[in-house]
C-alpha cells in the first residue's frame, strides 16, 4: 500500500489572507508535494464571497479539497477539549485536532491560539509568511510580489507583520 501524502490543513485566516491578496489559486503551487485541504468546520467560518471563490477553485482547479472533520472519536474528544477548556476557536481547534491524529501540517497565522499546542504535540504549522517564503523558494512569486501581497492584505484589513521577505527566515521544515 502506498504511503499517504502529508496534507496541509488550512485555517480560515490563511485562506482569507490569500484570497485578499489574489493568490489563493496559486497557494498550493508553493508546496506542490503536499495536498491542501480545508476542513468542513473551517468552511463554516468563511464568509460567502471567499467561500464562493474557494468552491470555484475546488471544482475547477482541484488543488484544494474539503475534508470532513470529526470522523474519529479521538478527534472529536480533542476538539471538545480545545474549544471548551482552552476556549479556542472552532476552526483552529478542528485543524489542530485533525493534524494531531493524522500527522499533517496546520496552516494558520493565529499563533496566539496554535503555537503552544502545536509545539506540545509536535505538530508542524505554517503561517502566511511561511507560505510566502516557500512561494519565493519555489520560484512561484518574487520577494517584491510577496512584499506587495503583505501590503495589499494589510490594506484590506488583515494584520500581517510587515517584513522584507528577502530577509524573512522560515524555521519550519516541511
Amino acid at each position: 500500500m502506498a504511503a499517504t501524502k502529508v496534507q496541509i490543513v488550512l485555517d480560515a485566516d490563511v485562506i482569507i489572507h490569500f484570497s485578499k491578496g489574489d493568490l489563493l489559486s496559486t497557494l498550493p503551487d508553493f508546496l506542490p508535494m503536499y495536498d491542501f485541504v480545508v476542513l468542513d468546520k473551517v468552511m463554516e467560518e468563511i464568509n460567502e464571497p471567499i467561500k464562493t471563490q474557494l468552491n470555484k477553485q475546488i471544482s475547477l482547479l482541484k488543488n484544494i479539497r474539503v475534508v470532513d472533520f470529526g470522523t474519529t472519536a479521538e478527534e472529536r474528544k480533542e476538539y471538545a477539549m480545545l474549544t471548551s477548556k482552552l476556549f479556542l476557536g472552532k476552526g483552529e481547534s478542528a485543524c489542530m485536532a485533525y493534524c494531531r491524529f493524522n500527522h499533517d501540517v496546520v496552516g494558520s497565522s493565529n499563533l496566539k491560539d496554535i503555537a503552544n499546542y502545536c509545539k506540545e504535540n509536535s505538530i508542524v504549522y505554517l503561517t502566511t509568511l511561511d507560505f510566502l517564503h516557500y512561494g519565493i523558494s519555489s520560484g512561484k512569486i518574487t520577494d517584491k510580489e510577496a512584499n506587495e501581497f503583505i501590503s495589499v492584505v494589510n490594506d484590506k484589513g488583515s494584520k500581517l507583520p510587515i517584513v522584507d521577505m528577502s530577509v524573512y527566515h522560515c524555521s519550519k521544515m516541511v
